[in-house]
């Protein structure tokens, strides 16, 4: 049986006068209404293969947002496919100022209400994807900030390096994966790059440093050398990124990992189960992204993903 086609793409949306108002596209071949999507590139992430598709069918350079989870469906051609989705917000302005001109791939683009696109769709599938972001809206989930937990990419082994641990530097495989996860990270727009002190984590966060024009900021805190169970150290690391409501990446060890993710859960009023766990047992190279709506009670933890390189 031939693998599924794996696809990304995102509900593009804007507030006009107090009202949500989404993105369609009328495709040109499949003379079709739906929402803008694409097939993942080879050596791309899901985030990033969202955000380029977006980028290529609508023109407008956007953040993702929170997860809408997936759709699946059968192709003319008998293959699954499967198509992961966001949401991303843009500014009521510039989509106003935004020109566009058909071609051969989509012909017109469509902003309606949210009450309303749906009946503009052309399959039953995207509707349901509507209805997903309905739900986000209506919880108030819409608008949210991320902090993106980033492990380091594949090291040194210890016993073959006899200098101090925190020097440590990545193999050439660690380094294809701080490569290959950068574009999937920056597809979230952060803001502020945080990084242990640690050789493997500050070349790890490097490619995405370089992506997004962005400084690191080396923090002892979030180092495996100041590793303590109390995870006091960590928890106010994360109460401050969290209190300044901007996307971060921090980009730590193994065992600090979990201390972050769960001081993070636990600021934003969610208790640790077990998909928490796992999403803080992240492997070399893997990161997990948690997104937060801006409370007057403090940031509320609406969802949480994790992804891997797209390295082998």
């Amino acid at each position: 049986m031939s693998p599924a086609v794996v696809a990304a793409g995102a509900v593009v949306w804007k507030i006009v006068d107090g009202k949500v108002r989404v993105l369609l596209v009328h495709r040109t071949q499949h003379k079709d209404v739906t929402i803008p999507k694409g097939k993942v590139d080879p050596g791309e992430t899901l985030p990033q293969t969202a955000v380029r598709e977006i980028a290529e069918e609508t023109g407008f350079d956007v953040e993702l947002g929170a997860p809408l989870g997936t759709v699946e469906y059968r192709l003319p051609n008998g293959r699954q496919k499967v198509v992961h989705y966001w949401s991303a917000e843009v500014d009521p302005g510039a989509a106003e100022r935004h020109s566009y001109e058909a071609n051969g791939e989509i012909f017109a683009l469509e902003w309606l209400p949210l009450a309303k696109a749906a009946k503009h769709l052309t399959y039953p599938h995207d509707a349901e994807v509507l209805d997903r972001f309905a739900a986000q809206v209506e919880a108030g989930a819409a608008r949210t900030f991320s902090l993106i937990v980033l492990r380091h990419g594949k090291a040194m082994p210890h016993e073959q390096w006899d200098g101090p641990d925190r020097t440590r530097p990545l193999l050439h495989h660690g380094l294809e994966q701080s490569v290959s996860v950068a574009g999937g990270i920056a597809a979230y727009g952060p803001e502020k790059l945080l990084s242990s002190s640690a050789v493997r984590c500050l070349s790890t966060i490097g490619p995405t440093a370089a992506l997004t024009g962005l400084d690191i900021k080396a923090s002892e805190s979030i180092s495996q050398d100041a590793y303590a169970s109390d995870g006091s150290r960590v928890e106010a690391v994360v109460t401050k990124r969290l209190a300044k409501g901007l996307t971060a990446v921090l980009c730590s060890h193994g065992p600090v990992i979990p201390q972050i993710i769960g001081a993070a859960a636990s600021l934003g009023g969610v208790a640790i189960d077990g998909a928490l766990r796992r999403s803080a047992a992240l492997a070399t190279g893997e990161f997990t992204v948690m997104h937060f709506a801006p409370g007057e009670a403090g940031p509320r933890l609406v969802a949480v993903e994790t992804h891997a390189p797209a390295v082998a």
